[in-house]
């Protein structure tokens, strides 16, 4: 339960309280056996506050994670104070250049219902997966970055007036698969995105042996699927939030006067319960262990 951050690193407390060990990468060089290293292209708002949504159940992994932050070069980020960026975050290409990516992590946006010829920094995305395709064990989509692989594996999305937004309970369809197959046979899963995915395209590459299917709910679709080499897995949903964050966004549109907000789905606004912490921390833990098993056999 170890992660590699930097000296001073503006959440080091946070992570301790919640349990992880912490280490710099000098003491991290000192190990016997190597940290796992997984590259993170952070595009969600306010980054460095989003930051400890991953790194607490990356942390929480019996194997030491060395997360490496990856910023884009057509992406503006207006919520990000520019100094952390600049002393946190690397391009993609100096996070490959000086050592292999053992995984990679590609978040949510808030460009959902934009189509992806419009999303300004999209083309930098896909030499991104491209590059990921052939160099990098495996890579995790949450929610947008989800989406973005359905497209490279034909799907398009499909896009909604009212956002899907809550909590919603979720079937677990391959209860032996390696990564999702501790989870529960129903988990509850936090969603909040205004597109989602068919299900008969989605099932049409099932049939094809393009994607395995492994968990829908009746609301959003199928929301985990994995390429059927096991490259890209894909989470539609954000099992990394803590419920204040459903909380927040359900605030925050209220604020900007959105006719169309609703309240969260099975979510008590004034009593927030985190039902799918579990779930989180499982899904993590077996993708992390998913990755070392592969690179060191």
């Amino acid at each position: 339960m170890t992660i590699v951050i930097p000296e001073n690193y503006h959440a080091e407390k946070l992570l301790k309280d919640h349990g992880i060990v912490c280490k710099t990468p000098e003491e991290a060089r000192k190990e016997k056996f190597p940290s796992i290293r997984i590259g993170i292209l952070n595009i969600m708002p306010q980054a460095e506050t989003y930051e400890f949504n991953l790194l607490y159940p990356l942390g929480r992994s019996i194997l030491q994670v060395e997360p490496v932050w990856i910023r884009l070069k057509t992406h503006n980020y207006y919520s990000t104070e520019n100094p952390h960026l600049e002393n946190l975050y690397v391009f993609f290409e100096e996070a490959v250049a000086e050592k292999k990516l053992d995984g990679l992590i590609l978040t949510g946006a808030p460009v959902e219902d934009i189509p992806f010829h419009e999303v300004i920094f999209w083309d930098e995305v896909c030499e991104i997966i491209d590059y990921a395709k052939m160099n990098i064990t495996s890579t995790l989509g949450i929610c947008w970055g989800g989406l973005a692989f359905a497209k490279f594996m034909g799907v398009e999305k499909e896009v909604y007036r009212k956002k899907i937004f809550g909590v919603l309970e979720t079937k677990n369809l391959y209860p032996h698969h390696k990564i999702t197959g501790g989870l529960d046979d129903l988990f509850w899963c936090p969603f909040s995105s205004f597109s989602s995915l068919p299900d008969k395209p989605m099932e049409k590459k099932r049939d094809e042996g393009k994607i395995n299917l492994l968990a829908h709910s009746d609301v959003a679709g199928y929301i985990i699927f994995e390429s059927i080499d096991h490259r890209f897995i894909a989470h539609l949903g954000h099992p990394e939030y803590p419920a204040e964050r459903l909380v927040y966004e359900y605030q925050r549109d209220v604020r900007k006067g959105r006719k169309d907000v609703e309240l969260p789905i099975n979510l008590d606004i004034d009593k927030p319960l985190n039902r799918w912490r579990g779930h989180c921390l499982d899904f993590f833990a077996q993708w992390i262990k998913h990755i070392h098993e592969t690179t060191s056999s």
